[in-house]
């Protein structure tokens, strides 16, 4: 939108569009640098995604793990990183990323409201520079007295309390949430910050090709921002926005995705391309396995340390243990999960009880699930093919040779075991505890479908997080970051806390030139 002489209903230095992990940062980067920084969210609640995650965040070589211990650096981050995404995205950004991981980590921790320690997790793929307990760090535990109740409680719930309609517990803020009450408190610290909740990007603003502001919609009025230095998109995909899916990724709607309910719709996106910015990676997702709901929604299901997963056909098309990302490729690839009729259904024993063996992060009530018909249960195998309407003699062949695989501690189909991820949540016993048999009544099967932690295609940006056009030229005064930005490793997930940790990262060296650069850089 060309318009330099409107009137303005709000100014500031920073305009950060989102509140995620990576706009938080950036807002939190710009303030303390002395910005007037204004952060806008489309809905209710502070977060984003951000808010329902584990919060593991991938930042090579920083101080917080050196201070629990873990011997890591920048360069054998980019070892693994390089060795994983390859070309697929330009080194020079990928650079950027990995050498700002530690900085941004230093920078966050120096306020006193932001802290972090490292846990163990996998790194996701089998390459060289890969640490196998993992290299992520995750936000501290934030007890709610260490904030003001009214910011604080204006934190995502967490997911299973938000789907399920359920109070948000008493107790600290974790994981995501602790994240983002973290990143709100030290925002809140420096006093150059303000924020807008049920405020609505609508379109940028330019001038001479250059972005100025942004119009926004708050309780049906239009807002007129002006950003005196630049403005940062870090407002999610457009995983929640089932006609740009259909368009982009050729996927039937967007029922499935695990996008925090009422933003994620691509308008940050759709606001940089009419502004003039290029984008990549449009087909792409953080892809993985979800259980669907009675109510057409799905939830991020991993770590299975039971059962495996069959297609319509009746049979097992990939190592269950997968990593997760790895895992919802597998179903892409053999069109399994992705629509309606095309089910995966994960098959498992009586050992388990009513309980799924695996992690959901929202909880299955298994008698809704079962009126919904998405568990089925029954006392043989031949009852529960029916049941699901897979070959009956294709259910007990794949079940057979499962056994088999668990009696010799090898899967001679998938090799599902050998790796560390797969082991990190076995809990079986044997030569391969992965390798649970299926043999006790009654056979359960509950219906899983390709679900995703969000889309990661996006603006593209170069290695100070500038929206770039299609000729390669950045626009001024436009930046981008998490995944409003076409994503730094590309159709690969090396490792938990890539989506996160790179949107921080990018969040602060934007925020930073910012602060360098003045208006209209």
């Amino acid at each position: 939108m060309e318009n330099a002489d409107m009137a303005w209903d709000q100014e500031c230095d920073v305009l950060v569009v989102g509140s995620g992990g990576g706009s938080l940062v950036g807002a939190y980067g710009a303030a303390s640098r002395g910005l007037d920084t204004l952060v806008i969210e489309k809905t209710a609640y502070f977060g984003g995604t951000t808010a329902y995650a584990g919060a593991g965040l991938w930042l090579p070589g920083n101080q917080s793990q050196a201070r629990d211990g873990l011997e890591d650096s920048a360069d054998l981050g980019r070892a693994y990183f390089r060795a994983v995404v390859g070309d697929a995205t330009p080194h020079e950004v990928q650079d950027a990323y990995l050498d700002g991981a530690a900085e941004t980590v230093a920078f966050l921790e120096d306020n006193p409201h932001v802290r972090f320690e490292y846990r163990p997790f996998p790194d996701y793929f089998a390459a060289p520079g890969r640490f196998e307990a993992g290299r992520a760090v995750f936000p501290v535990d934030l007890p709610t007295a260490d904030g003001p109740r009214e910011l604080l409680d204006a934190v995502r719930p967490p997911a299973w309390a938000e789907r399920l309609g359920l109070p948000v517990p008493d107790g600290p803020l974790t994981d995501g949430r602790a994240l983002i009450g973290r990143l709100l408190l030290a925002l809140e610290s420096t006093g150059n910050g303000r924020t807008l909740r049920h405020t609505a990007l609508t379109r940028l603003i330019t001038e001479d090709g250059a972005v100025i502001g942004a119009e926004a919609e708050q309780d049906g009025r239009t807002l007129r921002i002006r950003a005196r230095r630049g403005v940062l998109l870090a407002a999610g995909g457009f995983e929640a926005n089932a006609e740009l899916r259909r368009t982009w990724q050729d996927l039937p709607g967007a029922d499935w995705t695990m996008g925090a309910p009422g933003g994620n719709t691509g308008d940050a996106i759709t606001a940089a391309v009419e502004a003039g910015a290029a984008t990549g990676l449009l087909d792409q997702s953080w892809w993985c396995p979800s259980l669907r709901f009675p109510d057409g929604s799905a939830a991020f299901t991993l770590g299975l340390h039971g059962g495996i997963f069959v297609d319509g056909s009746g049979r097992r098309f990939a190592n269950e243990s997968l990593p997760y990302d790895q895992m919802g490729r597998q179903m892409l690839a053999a069109k399994a999960g992705t629509t309606h009729d095309s089910p995966v259904w994960w098959v498992f024993d009586g050992r388990f009880g009513d309980e799924l063996p695996g992690i959901t992060v929202v909880p299955a009530d298994r008698k809704a699930f079962t009126e919904a018909g998405l568990w089925h249960t029954a006392d043989t195998l031949h009852g529960l093919a029916e049941r699901i309407g897979v070959d009956t003699e294709a259910l007990r062949t794949t079940v057979q040779a499962f056994n088999g695989y668990a009696a010799d501690g090898v899967d001679e189909d998938f090799h599902r075991g050998e790796d560390a991820y797969d082991r990190f949540f076995a809990q079986g016993e044997g030569a391969n505890p992965c390798l649970v048999p299926i043999e006790e009544g009654p056979f359960h099967a509950v219906q899983i479908v390709l679900g995703d932690l969000g889309t990661k295609g996006g603006v593209r940006t170069d290695v100070l997080a500038r929206a770039l056009r299609e000729d390669g030229t950045p626009i001024p005064g436009l930046y981008a970051a998490g995944n409003t930005a076409a994503s730094v490793s590309g159709p690969y997930y090396p490792g938990p806390g890539v989506p996160i940790g790179s949107a921080m990262v990018f969040g602060h060296i934007a925020a930073s030139h910012m602060a360098e650069q003045g208006a209209g850089s």
